[in-house]
This record gives structure tokens, C-alpha cells and sequence, in this order.
């Protein structure tokens, strides 16, 4: 990148420095008037917007990432993904459309060019503007500078009015300023009444979900709209020794007669889990695993009851995981987050598929120990340590847009830490959008379902005997919004969670009505 010498007015003459002038003005956002700056070829942080509606939409996206990081942007957060329908010309297919932040050393019209060479090489040609394309990359942000030049407008000048790049723009931030590019972005956008009060302007929170604009979650070839109802994770247990059910359905035969059974009783999901995850369990290994979990995942997929439905492995081995999903899984839900096997992110992101980070400190043969109990604020400790793994998973290539998250009821938690959670969903969620809005808006799963800690609440030391109790922190954790619930009676916990996302619906009725 060459060296500018650049003279540096007050933000209200931004850009004005060579006025008249063909050659690109760069300014910084926070200056003082006659103020000299060189610009170095050193790191500088960007926004980029995606946004395609040609061919296999979702499929353009991973290889537009992956091209940028092989020409030189390394990308390091993650929007939401969103589908929307198309603005300025609208009879064409509906969008896919998200942001991504990285780091590049490409000055600001080469790294436009390295977007244009993408967008070429992946078909897109000089057709009508704002037509259908297979994959639009825009430049939103380029470090802290303000650029104006024949071919390029950074920040790019139609921001403002467009929900489908604003919404994305912000899943990139979070809801407190955490560093001083981040600070510029606020700083920049006062002009147009900064960020925040734009999204609200454009409709908010309030459009996500509507037929224009839907938050969405690529699942096999699915596009998973979690906002319309809760899904029921129905449980499957291999295990001789898992808490509840252990050895009854090691078995291909028994097996599949309970997800048939869950199946006929309304599950959306299977999660099928080899290894028992009980406080103090045995660890087995990766291979002793795939021997439970193999026969039993390949005749599970096979059952045309199974049309529709999804399958999720219970595991925290990256081997695991890699052969469960290349027999045809579709989730990877791993209770350590990753703690448990180094590999794991990189390769959940190799594989594309969705991935549930779940909250554990320790491992289960540790995590009830007592220096793994200790919590001032149990929501708040959480949502932190659980954001730093999902933010090492999103480092590692796995985007925001694929993550799960569950807080780890009845892992490393007493009765009242079980208790805190569910009634503290909400403050989980705020605590995670102070450092990533994106990762405040996963699903969130919660697995209550038969937990001790009901029993001693309730004196039913029989984990079978715990399923009114379960219904109960079903309902509790919908309300406060659960988006996600596992369970093993899965009949009794659909009628509660029918209900509860009656009411929700009731309650989104009535505020829309005020």
C-alpha cells in the first residue's frame, strides 16, 4: 500500500481535503484540523457485505469467504445470515445476505478489486444493477477512514437505507464499544444518526422475522427460520450408563423403535448421543464411540419416518463428528465446546454444518467438583465464558450464522445456579450482545430434561419419575426464550411447548396491536 500524506480537516469537511481532485482522499474520522498522517502498509480492520440470490445461495457465500481469506482478508466476526426479499428490483429470487469483519494489508481499491476478481470468477457479469447475481461484495467499512474516489465510496453511501446491510452491519458490533475502530464506526455514523438509531428507524428488531426479512440458520439444505415455533430435540441414548435411560436402546432394533416412537409423538430432531456426559462418567474413546453410533445413525437416517426431520450427534470428538456428519448428520452438539478435543472447530468448519457450543467447566468427571461450582453471577459468568468459546469456534472459521448455544443446565451448576438460568435466559442473551450482537441472536438449546436437580427439588430421586418437573423448566426456559428444548418424553413437553408459544404469539399480537 503506498504512503499518503494526507491533511486532515474536521469531520464536517470530510473529504474535502482534494476537493476537485481525481486522485481518492482518505480521512481519518477522529482529527483535528491540520493534522498530517502517513497511512503504512500495516493491518487495517473492514466490512464487507455479502449478498447473493443465483444458484446454491449458501454455497456462493462459503466460497467467497474462502477465497478472500486465500487472497488476503482474514476474516474474524461474522453477521447473522438473513433472507430478504430483493430491493430496487424486485422480480428476481430472494437474497441471502450478511456481513463479515476482517483484517486485510490490501489497500482500499486493491482489496475492491480482489472483491471484483471474486465476484467474477464466481459468475457474476455486468448485468442490470441491483439484478441477480451469485454472490455482491461491498466494502462497508475500510479501517478509519473515510474514501472517496471515481470507483470506490467507503462508507459505502447506501448504509443507511437498506435494512438487509444494516441488520448485518450491527450483528458485527457489540452492544458496548470495545475497541477504537469500533468506536469510529459509532463516530461515523452520527452523521446519519448513528447505527442503532438507523436500525430502529428502518423498523428494527420488529422486521426480522416477517416474510421480507427472515434471521435464518442453513441446516443440510434447509434454511431454519427458529423465530416460528419451538423445536423439540428428542433425546437417544446408547449409552449402558447414561442417568436415565442407560442400555436401553443399545441396540439398532430398540434404537430405532424410540425414534419412531418420538418421532410419531412430534419431534422435530433426534440427538443421538454414544458417550455418557453424567457427572463422574467414564470417558470412552473416539472409536469405542463410532462403534455404538454408527450402526444406529445409518438405520435412523434410512427411516422414512425420518423425511423432514433432523439428526443431531451428541459428541465433543472432532473424529466423531467428521464421520457422523459424512454418514449424513446434521448437527454437531458438543457439551464442552470445544475444551475437549483441540481439532473440533476447525474441523465443525470444514464440515458446514451447525454447531451447539454448550457451557461445562471441566469435563464430567470434574465439572461438579467444588472449584467448578463457584459463580457471583452464574448468567453473567456464562454468557462470558461461553462467548469466549464461541468466539474461538468463529475464530477458527465456524460463522456466527451456524452456532447454537446452550447454557450447560446441570453441568458445573447446583440446584440454584439450574434454577438462575432458566429464569435468566434474557440476561444471558443482553450479557452476550455487550460483546456480539450476532452471537446474542443464536438459538438457544436448554437441556433440563430429567436432571437431578429437579429430583432434589422435587424428592423424585427416579430420573423417570422427574417428567412433570421437566415440563415445568420447559416452560419456564420457552418463555424467557428457549428456542431449542432436549428432551426424552418428547409428547408431554410438545403440549407445553405448543402452549407457550401460543402465548408468545398472543403476547406479539397484542404489542403489534398497541
Amino acid at each position: 500500500m503506498n504512503i499518503f500524506n494526507l491533511l486532515l480537516p474536521t469531520r464536517r469537511g470530510v473529504g474535502a481535503v482534494m476537493k476537485g481532485c481525481r486522485a481518492t482522499c482518505y480521512s481519518f474520522f477522529h482529527s483535528s484540523p491540520e493534522t498530517t498522517v502517513e497511512v503504512q502498509s500495516q493491518e487495517q480492520e473492514v466490512v464487507i457485505a455479502m449478498g447473493s440470490n443465483v444458484g446454491d445461495r449458501l454455497c456462493n457465500f462459503n466460497e467467497a469467504l474462502q477465497l478472500m481469506k486465500k487472497l488476503g482478508v482474514n476474516i474474524t466476526r461474522h453477521g447473522c445470515l438473513y433472507e430478504t426479499e430483493p430491493a430496487y428490483v424486485t422480480d428476481q429470487p430472494r437474497f441471502l445476505n450478511s456481513a463479515v469483519r476482517g483484517v486485510t494489508k490490501l489497500g482500499p481499491h486493491e482489496l475492491l478489486g480482489v472483491l471484483k476478481k471474486i465476484e467474477k470468477d464466481m459468475g457474476r457479469t455486468n448485468g442490470i444493477r441491483y439484478g441477480p447475481r451469485p454472490i455482491d461484495l461491498d466494502i462497508l467499512f475500510y479501517g478509519r477512514f473515510s474514501i472517496h474516489s471515481d470507483i470506490l465510496t467507503v462508507p459505502h453511501e447506501r448504509i443507511w437505507e437498506r435494512p438487509f446491510v444494516v441488520a448485518p452491519l450491527l450483528d458485527l458490533l457489540g452492544s458496548s464499544v470495545e475497541s477504537d475502530t469500533v468506536a469510529c464506526w459509532h463516530s461515523l455514523s452520527q452523521q446519519h444518526n448513528g447505527l442503532f438509531e438507523t436500525w430502529e428507524k428502518l423498523g428494527g428488531e420488529s422486521l426480522i422475522g416477517k416474510e421480507g426479512m427472515k434471521r435464518v440458520l442453513p441446516i443440510g439444505n434447509l434454511l431454519w427460520d427458529w423465530s416460528l415455533k419451538t423445536s423439540v430435540m428428542g433425546i437417544l441414548n446408547l449409552t449402558p450408563d447414561s442417568f436415565s435411560d442407560g442400555g436401553k436402546f443399545q441396540s439398532v432394533e430398540a434404537a430405532v423403535s424410540q425414534v419412531r416412537l418420538m418421532i410419531s409423538e412430534g419431534a422435530d430432531m433426534i440427538d443421538i448421543g454414544a458417550q455418557s456426559t453424567r457427572p463422574m462418567a467414564t470417558k470412552i474413546s473416539a472409536e469405542k464411540e463410532l462403534e455404538r453410533l454408527i450402526p444406529v445413525l445409518e438405520a435412523v437416517l434410512t427411516m422414512p419416518e425420518m423425511e423432514g426431520k433432523l439428526v443431531s450427534v451428541d459428541t465433543f470428538y472432532s473424529k466423531v463428528a467428521s464421520e457422523a456428519v459424512g454418514k449424513g448428520a446434521h448437527i454437531i452438539n458438543d457439551v464442552s465446546a470445544g475444551q475437549l478435543d483441540p481439532d473440533m472447530y476447525k474441523v465443525v468448519a470444514g464440515l458446514k454444518v451447525p454447531y451447539v457450543a454448550m457451557h461445562m467447566r471441566g469435563d464430567p468427571s470434574t465439572m461438579q467438583n467444588e472449584e467448578n461450582l463457584q459463580y457471583d453471577d452464574v448468567c453473567k459468568q456464562v454468557a462470558s465464558e461461553l462467548y469466549s468459546k464461541v468466539r474461538d469456534a468463529e475464530l477458527s472459521g465456524i460463522p456466527a450464522w451456524r452456532i447454537i448455544i446452550d447454557p450447560g443446565i446441570g453441568f458445573s451448576k447446583k440446584a440454584e445456579h439450574n434454577l438462575d438460568i432458566l429464569l435468566g435466559l434474557p440476561a444471558i442473551r443482553r450479557h452476550i450482545a455487550m460483546k456480539s450482537l450476532a452471537a446474542s441472536h443464536a438459538p438457544i438449546l436448554i437441556g433440563p430434561s430429567r436432571k437431578r436437580f429437579l429430583g432434589e427439588i422435587c424428592n423424585r430421586p427416579s430420573a423417570d419419575e422427574r417428567d412433570p418437573a421437566t415440563i415445568a423448566s420447559i416452560t419456564a426456559g420457552v418463555l424467557g426464550g428457549a428456542n431449542i428444548v432436549r428432551v426424552h418424553n418428547v409428547r408431554d413437553n410438545l403440549d407445553a411447548v405448543k402452549l407457550c408459544d401460543s402465548m408468545l404469539t398472543r403476547v406479539n399480537l397484542l404489542h403489534d396491536l398497541e
